[in-house]
């Protein structure tokens, strides 16, 4: 069966008498990204207190980051497709509620490996979030602003790889490593409220077939000759940010106050660039994607050329490369899918999944950090061809906004 797309989809906020309330919406939405990413990180810091606790060995724990990334990158498999079917404001209402308890249950775990299997139900309940949102600010935020929106939230994604690290490792000595996932639990049921109360009723979605036949799109999404340039593309720009700072750690570059430091040199990037995304908006988005990635590729060639010794401004000048490439990367996939813009967006987000999963392994097998950089240079430069590739100059019936 050959799967076809609407090269210029309808947009679907134009059916609704009224639009999202943006600064609400975009507040709600970045908060709980932030959260809903972290949980793959918030582990790392607490490996050393869990073990002691358990009696376990601290590299043993490591499966507990592993368990909640193969739920979080299945449940997006799983749950962007539903959302074409049952609705955004559904998905996105059900799955925080669910992200509370689950990550309650992991505080409660009595042994390893019952927080192994909590941490990977953990991750597929909180995998309803991101495709889910994505697709209702691609289809409910007026237009002007969607792509500084999805900036921002995609922003978020990366920003709490920072945040949420640092924040357990403040914390965990004040509430324990079980405080804080009681405090994610918190976190998600106020998350839940807050959703709830910002976003629309969902739109009219066409019910016929049977549940199944939502995942019909996936194949064609997944294999089309424009859309899997661009995932792969994705692939590469997530596994190149998580190898940089699994780099950073293994290779012994800099202190661990000094690590804190080049973890937060990139904030600054990620709250700046969605400010400036609704002017690069003009350029069309597998091109600007294109130029994030190149400008990205030439920051880290840049590192492995100097050392360590312009790495905080270097590295600042990475994520903000980064920060542009993402939503860039989101809004040309998300454009291209038709009316299967949820099932496109979580292929999306499972790209990211599997490029986070990628990068450790990546920055081991380098051996060392500037061969490292300059491996991911490379990787970075054909990621900005894959993305210019799938571009409308060379493919006519492709969108790119």
């Amino acid at each position: 069966m050959t799967t076809t797309f609407d090269p210029a989809p309808r947009d679907l906020a134009a059916a609704s008498p009224t639009r999202a309330p943006f600064a609400r919406t975009l507040a709600a939405f970045t908060l709980t990204a932030v959260l809903v990413s972290g949980q793959l990180y918030i582990v790392i810091p607490l490996l050393h207190d869990m073990a002691a606790g358990w009696g376990a060995s601290a590299g043993g724990l490591t499966w507990l980051v592993t368990a909640f990334g193969i739920g979080y990158g299945t449940g997006f498999l799983v749950f962007g497709p539903l959302s074409d079917r049952y609705g955004r404001r559904r998905l996105l209402t059900i799955g925080l509620p669910l992200a509370a308890l689950t990550s309650a249950a992991v505080a409660l775990s009595p042994n390893p490996e019952v927080a192994l299997a909590l941490r990977a139900v953990q991750g597929l309940a909180v995998a309803m979030f991101p495709p889910a949102a994505l697709a209702y600010v691609a289809e409910r935020v007026e237009p002007r602003r969607r792509v500084g929106a999805i900036a921002a939230i995609t922003g978020a994604f990366l920003a709490s790889a920072v945040l949420l690290q640092v924040a357990a490792q403040l914390l965990v000595d004040v509430i324990g490593w079980r405080g804080l996932f009681l405090l994610s639990a918190a976190g998600f049921v106020l998350a839940f409220l807050g959703v709830r109360a910002v976003t629309l009723p969902d739109l009219p979605r066409a019910g016929g077939g049977s549940p199944l036949s939502v995942y019909r799109a996936v194949p064609g999404l997944l294999f089309h000759r424009v859309l899997g340039l661009r995932y792969l593309a994705t692939v590469m720009l997530m596994a190149g940010f998580v190898a940089v700072y699994t780099g950073l750690q293994i290779y012994g570059v800099a202190s661990s106050s000094e690590l804190l430091t080049l973890r937060a040199a990139g904030l600054p990037s990620i709250v700046l660039m969605p400010l400036l995304m609704p002017w690069l908006a003009r350029v069309h988005a597998p091109i600007r994607a294109a130029g994030f990635l190149a400008a990205g590729a030439l920051a880290l060639a840049a590192v492995g050329l100097t050392g360590t010794a312009a790495l905080v401004l270097l590295l600042a000048v990475y994520v903000a490369a980064i920060t542009g490439g993402l939503p860039s990367l989101n809004e040309a996939i998300s454009a291209g899918a038709g009316q299967a813009r949820g099932a496109a967006l979580s292929l999306f987000s499972f790209a990211l999944a599997v490029g986070g999963s990628v990068g450790p392994q990546l920055a081991a097998a380098f051996g060392g950090f500037t061969p490292l950089m300059y491996g991911l240079a490379i990787g970075m430069a054909l990621a900005a061809l894959a993305a210019l590739l799938s571009g409308p100059v060379f493919h006519r019936g492709a969108t790119g906004r």
